[in-house]
């Protein structure tokens, strides 16, 4: 009898243990990381929301509880890192696990067109969300004589770093106008660093395509006379007539300091993308925890672009495939039928 009793002790013993290494497997931590843009962009801290949002370390308190409401385990980061064509790369290298894009280089590197001409499609890339609408940008100081895309011409512009959808696009608007880069004096910064040149007064004008209002411009506009200058007339009329990704956008009066009138340009949307190796599981949990009220809570009170991040946009302007895990929540939420 002492035998058997102690046989049923080992035995609950050697159960409770397996339960222990069971539920302490199950708290295993996985790692995702969204990469970004430069520190002064919008892509970071909209991605620093959204790492937060969909995070859920292991013992942590239960949503209902005022705890995290992320995927089960999950700890994820925002990286800063050199924008969209840089996060595509990335996402293909398989060296990060998602990242921001514009939804025309996402386009353009799915389908191996465009910018991606003659390189290898990134056949493996897949939307979890479009975000918000990206505003192109271009800042010129008071006293460059600037008033339109045409007056670039000669002038000392940043059309940001390599690697990013910036980049591409201000090629584009100055394509608009019969421009090259031969015809300016080409600089590749971050809008940073461009911000920098123009306050040392040696830069014109530079680009920058991201939610309004971006930090740089901002913390630049309150310390010298600059000006946001329009994308509009038959220079917008050619870009909207030959890319379908580009929209009429809008920047109110008032956005930047010294900002009094509304200026009319065009828009790309920002998306949040990722790759089809990505668990299946893994991407509907985040997808879930994007969309779900605390993290409402948190866009709305974190960021002024964070308002524009809703679930009845979510879907706009995707031109690459959802990631199976996003496809089957929209479809739960009753999204997509």
């Amino acid at each position: 009898m002492t035998n058997r009793r102690t046989l049923m002790k080992a035995v609950g013993a050697l159960a409770a243990l397996s339960l222990t290494a069971g539920a302490a497997l199950a708290q295993q931590p996985s790692f995702f990381r969204i990469a970004t843009g430069g520190t002064s962009g919008t892509y970071f801290p909209i991605g620093g929301l959204l790492a937060n949002a969909i995070s859920n370390p292991p013992g942590s308190r239960p949503c209902d509880e005022g705890g995290a409401c992320g995927a089960p385990g999950l700890i994820a980061t925002a990286m800063s890192a050199n924008g969209s064509v840089a996060n595509v790369n990335g996402i293909a290298g398989g060296t990060i696990e998602s990242g921001f894009a514009q939804s025309d280089v996402a386009s353009w590197a799915y389908t191996g067109t465009g910018i991606w001409e003659g390189q290898e499609p990134v056949e493996k890339l897949r939307a979890i969300a479009n975000l918000y609408p990206e505003s192109i940008h271009l800042v010129a100081s008071a006293n460059s004589g600037i008033e339109s895309v045409a007056d670039l011409a000669g002038k000392r512009v940043s059309l940001d770093e390599p690697g990013s959808g910036t980049l591409v696009d201000a090629r584009i608007i100055l394509e608009s106008v019969g421009l090259s880069e031969s015809d300016i004096e080409a600089e590749f910064l971050k809008p940073s660093q461009a911000a920098d040149r123009m306050r040392d007064g040696a830069m014109d004008a530079f680009f920058f395509v991201g939610g309004f209002p971006a930090g740089a411009i901002a913390e630049l506009a309150s310390q010298q006379d600059v000006k946001v200058i329009p994308i509009d007339g038959e220079a917008a009329a050619s870009i909207l007539g030959q890319y379908d990704f580009f929209a009429e956008d809008l920047i109110p009066a008032g956005t930047y300091e010294g900002q009094e009138d509304d200026i009319t340009t065009i828009s790309v949307g920002a998306q949040w993308v990722t790759s089809a190796d990505q668990p299946e599981e893994l991407v509907y949990e985040i997808t879930k925890a994007l969309w779900n009220d605390n993290t409402r809570a948190l866009l709305d009170g974190g960021h002024a672009k964070g308002k524009m991040i809703t679930a009845e946009t979510a879907l706009d302007g995707v031109g690459i495939p959802l990631h199976p895990g996003a496809e089957r929540f929209y479809r739960e939420a009753g999204l997509i039928e």
